[in-house]
């Protein structure tokens, strides 16, 4: 039996026998039954497996390439300034926590949306393309209710997957680099436990950063029945936006592309912090949510199931 169709019998097991009241909607301990069943689906793939090693493998090849650049004592990156993404390797000599910071700006413009493409396109797709769409609506969920369900499973994933590579870095940063105080790109001094706690809030502000990608993958997933098409499809719109994102003539536009604000998670690094481009980015990111959250809802309530 695939995971696909364990998935779909234990979702079918926690549902009620089909009778004169199997009309009624679900109660919360069957929707949190469904949840539990579509997480344990979706990070039991080999797929999502596969994604999440080489999520975490990134900063372990940053951490060894800073370690052999720096073995002869000189400063890695070049020394470069401005406090954002790669401008964090020159630190890491100094501080492994460093690491975290730098490994999420180096997966965050590709790998990390990425993954979250391929995991967001084949949530419908993927069910229609393997014919368990169907058995899924037949227990009492809804078009609605399923579709929520498949969104916070994205989002379930968006999160372990920033929290493996900042778990990943950390690990390789203390193993390889010293541990300690650590600099702010505003030159002041903090503890670790407190460079620690701000490690931890910009994972999150990561993850956050990710549910626009998380919303148009869903959408796009609703507009077919493959899930390799959909998933293409996204990874697609996700590299065109970069490119656009690069082109000075859009500079008009690009505030506005899901991905513009993403680094400016190293404002979070700074002392004090500033808040514009953050604030920008999570109201972007919830727009892009609620727009292509609209538009999946509108499709997949209206749409013909076939497989």
């Amino acid at each position: 039996m695939s995971q696909v169709d364990a998935g779909v019998g234990e979702a079918a097991a926690a549902a009620p026998t089909a009778g004169p009241g199997a009309g009624r909607a679900p109660n919360p301990l069957w929707t949190f039954g469904f949840l539990r069943s579509e997480l344990v689906t979706t990070f039991r793939r080999w797929r999502t497996l596969a994604l999440l090693g080489v999520l975490a493998a990134v900063p372990v090849l940053v951490g060894i390439a800073v370690r052999i650049e720096t073995r002869d004592g000189s400063s890695a990156g070049g020394g470069g300034g401005g406090g954002e993404g790669p401008a964090f390797i020159a630190q890491i000599t100094n501080n492994g926590l460093f690491l975290v910071f730098t490994a999420l700006a180096a997966t965050l413009p590709f790998f990390l949306p990425m993954a979250i493409g391929v995991v967001a396109g084949d949530a419908v797709a993927g069910e229609a393309n393997a014919g368990t769409l169907r058995y899924l609506l037949v227990a009492p969920a809804g078009r609605t209710r399923l579709l929520l369900t498949k969104y916070a499973t994205t989002m379930a994933f968006c999160l372990v997957a920033t929290l493996v590579v900042a778990v990943s870095a950390l690990a390789v940063g203390a193993l390889l680099f010293p541990l300690g105080e650590l600099t702010t790109i505003s030159g002041t001094r903090i503890s670790f436990a407190e460079g620690l706690a701000r490690a931890l809030l910009i994972a999150l502000v990561v993850a956050a950063s990710l549910i626009g990608v998380a919303a148009l993958g869903l959408f796009v997933s609703t507009l077919t029945n493959s899930g390799i098409a959909a998933m293409a499809t996204t990874v697609g719109l996700l590299i065109t936006v970069q490119i656009l994102d690069q082109i000075p003539q859009l500079h008009a536009l690009q505030p506005y592309f899901f991905s513009h604000y993403w680094l400016s998670f190293a404002d979070l690094m700074r002392d004090p912090v500033y808040w514009d481009d953050l604030v920008r980015n999570l109201g972007l990111q919830a727009l892009y949510a609620v727009v292509f959250g609209s538009a999946a809802w509108a499709r997949f309530t209206t749409k013909d199931i076939t497989a």
